[in-house]
């Protein structure tokens, strides 16, 4: 009952019926790479080839149709290829499932801030020993449609690697700096700290970028805002970090360390 068959070019596929999944493959595979790599005579040269295996199973919890189980053995065979050649892989389908997910919760996240579903709230920074309100730090919000207002750590995280989290980091400062010039008409002089995160401080054209929001916002003084950063995001690219912290000062934007000493610095990196 099992199938052979040749799609074109070099690519085969062995449709298998009635294998267990864990006792046999190993030995099924060894005898398929061992079959393709048998030498071959062509008059009075012998040649050698070798093969890569991509594997996947069937059925699975979600409906599948050939061409998908045929794509989830073409990824695993380009892994083995990756891996050295002449070897096996079994497509991950719950790696491809967590893959699936994140990219779907990524375009989520991209289409809520086009349709300007964030919000930032104003946490007020309060002296301790005057009780006088000395400044705001900037908390982002995601009012989301069906699950309500979220927080940061349940969004943020998806992002913390993607450029998406640029574009979201500049709408912060950006809507900052929109907040800040409400409150100058208001006669309200205060400041407002923003979270920088690491990818975002790690940008070349970080200062330029920053520069052109704040020329954006001319009634917003530099000196009213005040940009937060991880020490450990600061750590990683110390050199460009302290670039960054000598030309905000110029510009006349405030610098802070965010959780400094939950991590493993000394007070020389400070």
């Amino acid at each position: 009952g099992d199938t052979i068959a040749r799609l074109g070019g070099d690519e085969f596929v062995a449709i298998l019926v009635d294998v267990d999944a864990l006792d046999s493959e190993s030995e099924l595979m060894s005898r398929l790479l061992n079959a393709a790599s048998a030498p071959v005579a062509l008059e009075a040269t012998q040649v050698n080839v070798s093969a890569s295996i991509g594997i996947t199973y069937y059925p699975q919890p979600c409906d599948l149709s050939g061409d998908q189980l045929l794509r989830q053995a073409d990824q695993a065979m380009y892994v083995a290829k990756l891996q050295g050649k002449n070897r096996y892989c079994r497509f991950d389908t719950d790696e491809d499932h967590y893959i699936r997910e994140l990219h779907e919760e990524i375009e989520q996240i991209r289409q809520a801030l086009s349709r300007e579903e964030f919000q930032l709230y104003y946490q007020p920074k309060i002296n301790m020993r005057s009780g006088e309100v000395i400044g705001f730090e900037a908390l982002i919000r995601w009012i989301h449609p069906q699950r309500g207002l979220l927080l940061p750590h349940q969004f943020l995280p998806v992002i913390e690697n993607h450029p998406l989290s640029v574009q979201l980091g500049e709408w912060v400062i950006a809507s900052a700096l929109t907040q800040l010039e409400l409150w100058q008409r208001r006669g309200v002089k205060t400041t407002v700290s923003v979270n920088i995160n690491a990818r975002q401080l790690q940008q070349e054209d970080f200062i330029e970028r920053l520069r052109g929001l704040l020329e954006r916002h001319p009634e917003a003084p530099p000196s009213s805002l005040e940009l937060e950063v991880l020490e450990t995001s600061a750590i990683e690219e110390l050199h460009h970090a302290s670039n960054v912290v000598q030309q905000c000062r110029q510009i006349g934007i405030g610098f802070a360390l965010h959780d400094f000493g939950t991590g493993y610095s000394s007070l020389t990196y400070l």
